[in-house]
């Protein structure tokens, strides 16, 4: 394993993998701070993720969150990111150099079954396109930025278990 950026951690992977939920338990362990970057472009533009989808489309939305996500400057942060966070090259190129990242990897199947509606929930993505071919596409992406992946299995994992295994692989990587 190449050696860890441990500044920061920057969780990706598909909406409902866990991140944000994983996120806030490693912080705690690991006595960093915990940031969702979903949040920050709430915060930043004053609306929902859903509503920015609508107002500016696809490219645009992907582009607002480009922006905002490169902009974020932490230090000792677990940093949750949106599941399109891969779409934006100067963010992913940004948190790459303020820290490692880190793919929550979960099956086609579990993301199925945990995400409901793909638009009410602000997911983004074509409407010609299933959630298996999100799930294809975004898969090359999380896989083209991890510098850690850490695989979840199916059904109802057990989140201690989970959150132990991410500990373990991060303090192998010197966290």
């Amino acid at each position: 394993m190449e050696p860890c950026n441990t500044n920061n951690i920057i969780l990706i992977g598909m909406p409902a993998c866990g991140k944000s939920t994983l996120g806030v338990l490693l912080a705690k362990a690991l006595n960093y701070r915990f940031l969702d970057s979903d949040l920050v472009i709430q915060e930043q533009t004053g609306k929902l993720l859903k509503e920015l989808i609508q107002e500016h489309g696809i490219e645009g939305f992907n582009q607002i969150e480009n922006d905002v996500n490169a902009m974020i400057n932490v230090d000792h942060t677990i940093v949750a990111t949106g599941g399109s966070a891969v779409y934006g090259a100067d963010a992913m190129k940004h948190f790459k150099e303020i820290g490692s990242v880190v793919y929550l990897k979960v099956s086609y199947k579990e993301v199925s079954r945990r995400l409901g509606d793909l638009d009410e929930r602000g997911v983004v993505h074509r409407p010609d396109q299933t959630l298996r071919d999100l799930y294809n596409e975004r898969t090359a992406l999380y896989e083209k930025y991890a510098d850690i992946t850490i695989e979840e299995p199916d059904g109802n994992p057990n989140i201690a278990n989970l959150l132990a295994d991410a500990i373990s692989v991060l303090r192998d990587c010197g966290f």
